[in-house]
């Protein structure tokens, strides 16, 4: 039986072991660093960077590595020994703070969308001081983000930490005029579940379509496919059940909280779970989840497919991205609490985020863009391309009666009657759940279901978090300059209410009807990634992100280029597959 609780994060380098060995005054000018976001003096991080060798070496670790995010999807890192010579011929185990807080990896060799040409090679990554610098493959991995010479970024880091910010100071406004003047710092949250499939590696290894393209482009359906629902929560097969269990115990070594496994709905589908942690630390996670699927599979003789939709017929992979916004001292913002209908301060941040998608859909369909996800959208389970939100009855019903000016009537809980007396008896939901729906609120959270298996998670979530900050900043404006605040506020929700209940939608999002009432209520319907794609580059899109300072307009442009030559790669990998296999068939 392994000691689970010791073997979390017993590769991290994390609060626990920075407290045993970092001196007090080091420890407590790195945490303000960490909470406050304050400039690390280099004298600082020198003794920071020394502690962390040597804890990396009695790890049985060799190399260090600044660990990033360019934009290709997947990680990035280069290695350095920790060795340097000493004067006997010997030599000395050595890492500095300069080391630490900054590398220079070659930036003409990574996509850029034109930002950089190749004769203009230098680059910076530097430290993300908030995420925890982790043992993987005896190399320590130092997590950072990854700017040009110029300073624009060329990661899905860098922005992902501005919206972080600027959510952040937004949140602190209209909390201030709530009266919490001792809160700090707000933070988004994400816990995104991760779908995937296993296949046999030597099935896999005979699968050019599989190796090149990541899908299905010749093949039979098979006999038996997802329709006798028999696979989903089923029991684990032995050899899926070694993989996972290796999985989550490589997971929790580098601080993953891996919290659920099971079958998913298609044949060879699964999907993991973590529990929910601040936003750039949940996508870090989420890249060394996939990767580690990747690695792991194949010890286990197995193929881990992230492909949106690698098999026609059956459930294509998705990624549900769990949201949230929470403050330091232990206040999740989306909690409605057991009287809604009371809870200002919720129905202001509810309706703000109605407001941020109902406003900026088009770029929350363009966040989830892709070739592969063109194919999963609206089949099997996965949401359609039309974004709408789903609230459920009680909360659909308080927002009804605050636009109208009329009372609401509490719903009471109803005890779950189940017919069976010695089975537990326990409070029903007010509302149920939709698993069609692009962005349902489940409780104390919205669900963004649209994002594909293999997507970073970090696009949809600078997206989200720049929308949302936005019309918080817009509402802050407005409540801090009203004399009546009560009224203000009362006037602020039900207008917001009004204009924007044209995203919320509660029913079947597979419906025919369906896709014909959002036309008429003006919603988006981009049903490809070409369709989406220029919503990125509008005046909208451009000024909301310059104003909040996620994005320059130059950055803009080249990850439009990006996401546009990604997709064309894409396509032109398949049709190039295609053909080769033809050709291999008509030679046989």
């Amino acid at each position: 039986m392994k000691d689970i609780p010791n073997l979390f994060g017993s590769m991290v380098f994390n609060d626990t072991v920075m407290q045993a060995r970092l001196p007090n005054n080091i420890y407590r000018a790195l945490k303000k660093t960490m909470a406050q976001g304050t400039h690390l003096e280099l004298d600082i991080a020198n003794v920071v960077a020394n502690a962390m060798k040597d804890w990396a070496v009695e790890k049985g670790a060799t190399h260090f590595t600044h660990w990033f995010q360019p934009m290709t999807g997947i990680t990035a890192e280069k290695h350095d020994s920790f060795i340097a010579p000493a004067r006997d011929g010997r030599i000395i185990m050595e890492f500095s703070g300069k080391e630490l807080v900054r590398g220079e990896p070659d930036a003409s060799s990574f996509p850029s969308g034109g930002l950089r040409a190749t004769f203009e090679a230098r680059g910076y990554t530097v430290w993300d001081i908030t995420s925890y610098a982790f043992i993987k493959d005896q190399t320590l991995c130092i997590p950072t983000a990854f700017c040009s010479y110029s300073g624009e970024a060329l990661d899905k880091k860098t922005p992902l930490l501005r919206s972080m910010e600027a959510l952040d100071r937004q949140a602190l406004r209209i909390l201030k005029i709530f009266g919490h003047t001792e809160t700090q710092r707000v933070m988004t949250t994400v816990g995104p579940e991760q779908e995937y499939f296993l296949i046999d590696r030597a099935i896999f290894n005979q699968r050019p379509d599989l190796i090149y393209t990541g899908r299905t482009l010749f093949g039979a359906r098979p006999p038996k496919g997802q329709e006798l629902d028999d696979h989903y929560f089923g029991c684990l097969k032995p050899r899926v059940s070694a993989f996972m269990h290796e999985l989550e115990e490589e997971l929790w070594r580098v601080g993953v909280l891996a919290k659920t496994k099971h079958n998913e709905v298609a044949p060879g589908q699964h999907e993991l779970a973590p529990v929910f942690t601040t936003t750039n630390i949940a996508t870090d996670h989420n890249q060394l989840t996939m990767e580690l699927m990747k690695s792991i599979a194949n010890r286990h003789g197995l193929a881990c497919l992230l492909h949106e939709k690698p098999f026609a017929g059956v459930n294509g992979s998705g990624k549900h991205n769990n949201w949230s916004l929470s403050t330091d001292d232990g206040l999740n913002l989306l909690e409605p609490g057991e009287t809604p209908y009371e809870n200002a301060q919720f129905l202001l941040f509810l309706t703000a985020v109605i407001k941020a998608v109902d406003e900026y859909q088009d770029l929350l369909r363009v966040s989830v863009a892709s070739a592969g996800n063109d194919h999963r959208l609206g089949a099997n389970e996965a949401p359609p391309a039309i974004v709408s939100m789903f609230l459920g009855d009680e909360l659909t019903e308080i927002l009804e009666a605050l636009e109208s000016g009329n009372s609401y009537l509490n719903k009471e809980k109803h005890q779950m009657e189940i017919g069976v007396t010695v089975l537990p008896h326990f409070p029903k939901d007010t509302t149920d759940r939709n698993r069609t729906s692009p962005f349902a609120f489940t409780g104390n959270k919205f669900e963004f279901r649209m994002l594909g298996s293999a997507f970073s998670i970090s696009g949809p979530n600078i997206v989200l978090n720049t929308a949302v900050a936005d019309v918080l900043s817009g509402f802050a404006d407005v409540l801090e300059q009203a004399d009546d605040f009560t009224a203000a506020l009362a006037d602020l929700i039900r207008q917001t209410i009004s204009e924007h209940k044209r995203i919320i939608f509660n029913g079947n999002n597979y419906a025919h009807e369906w896709l014909e009432e959002a036309e008429r209520r003006g919603l988006s319907n981009l049903k490809t990634t070409v369709d989406a794609l220029p919503a990125f580059i509008s005046r909208k899109s451009m000024d909301l992100f310059t104003r909040h300072h996620v994005f320059t307009p130059s950055e803009i442009s080249s990850r439009y280029e990006i996401l546009l030559e990604n997709y064309c790669k894409q396509i032109h990998i398949e049709a190039l597959t295609m053909i080769d296999i033809v050709k291999k068939d008509n030679t046989s």
